[in-house]
């Protein structure tokens, strides 16, 4: 998996184009192979997944992934710096954003945008990287109205996922005043529907109750679960043996107490939108009781 990665990221680190177009294609190749199944790793089909094509290989489910040796070297090499794929990415992302005033980079900047999307998913330790300024500052750029829609979209995608679990993210988000940005976008008469279709779905995740992330996964009494947890959710730390949520302990304090300064209350978020959207927010929580953003993750 370094080869592979290593010949990823000298592409990543080209200052061509075609080059860069290359290494996104090789990131995207070793997401796929860790995110599909195999042939020698057969499982019950869901309704959904028996209409697909039969070529086509079934998606891993997050369960599958515990006993998976390429997530779990993906996972262990994704703690330190070198094999990072999330800072590669914003490397390339921030080179692109330079380079591509004219447009020319547009397509690229979207698939970037898409693995670190994928990546973050894959290796929520990742998302630490936008607790710096400079990197959610990155994607708050990348909202303005100079960009096209579809960066525009994949941007506040990304911002869901970077931001989510992660109360010291939307912290930052909120300081580096990501907030009006994204309202001022919507409020722009010239946004397009389908942006600010996304934007809606963006203020309906940043009114939703806010969840801190496992400081350190519970150990197994076996001593299977791995240390490189330590900062991963609920769901990725039952797929290696960890406790459920509410329930998981950091030197006998509850994980909630270690972000406790960190989250906000609804009704104090309420109050930031209603100073950029008044008259708005009830209508949104009114919608958060019927609707279903973001395909149910919130839920």
């Amino acid at each position: 998996m370094e080869s592979l990665l290593s010949l990823a990221f000298d592409n990543l680190s080209s200052y061509d184009g075609a080059k860069i177009k290359k290494g996104l294609k090789q990131v995207e190749g070793l997401l796929a192979q860790i995110c599909l199944s195999g042939p020698s790793s057969p499982r019950k089909q869901s309704s959904a997944e028996q209409g697909r094509d039969p070529e086509s290989p079934p998606r891993k489910v997050l369960a599958d992934l515990g006993g998976d040796p390429a997530f779990r070297e993906f996972f262990k090499l994704q703690e330190g710096f070198e094999w990072n794929i999330a800072q590669r990415l914003l490397a390339t992302l921030d080179w692109l954003v330079v380079r591509g005033g004219d447009g020319q980079y547009d397509l690229l900047i979207v698939n970037a945008l898409d693995l670190i999307q994928g990546v973050l998913l894959l290796h929520p330790p990742s998302k630490v990287l936008f607790s710096r300024s400079m990197h959610m500052n990155l994607l708050l750029d990348l909202v303005e109205p100079v960009n096209c829609p579809a960066i525009q979209c994949a941007t506040i995608i990304t911002l869901v996922v970077a931001l989510l679990d992660t109360p010291q993210n939307m912290r930052v988000f909120e300081q580096l005043d990501g907030l009006l940005t994204i309202t001022s976008l919507f409020k722009n008469g010239e946004t397009s529907r389908e942006v600010k279709f996304r934007l809606t779905e963006f203020l309906y995740f940043y009114l939703t109750p806010e969840t801190p992330s496992i400081p350190k996964a519970a150990a197994r009494t076996d001593g299977a679960a791995p240390p490189l947890l330590e900062r991963s959710p609920s769901k990725l730390a039952k797929v290696f043996g960890g406790r459920a949520p509410g329930v998981a302990k950091n030197n006998g304090r509850d994980r909630s107490d270690s972000e406790a300064g960190c989250t906000l209350s609804v009704e104090a978020k309420k109050q930031f939108v209603d100073r950029y959207l008044p008259g708005v927010v009830d209508e949104l929580l009114k919608d958060l009781d019927t609707y279903k953003p973001f395909g149910g993750i919130l839920s």
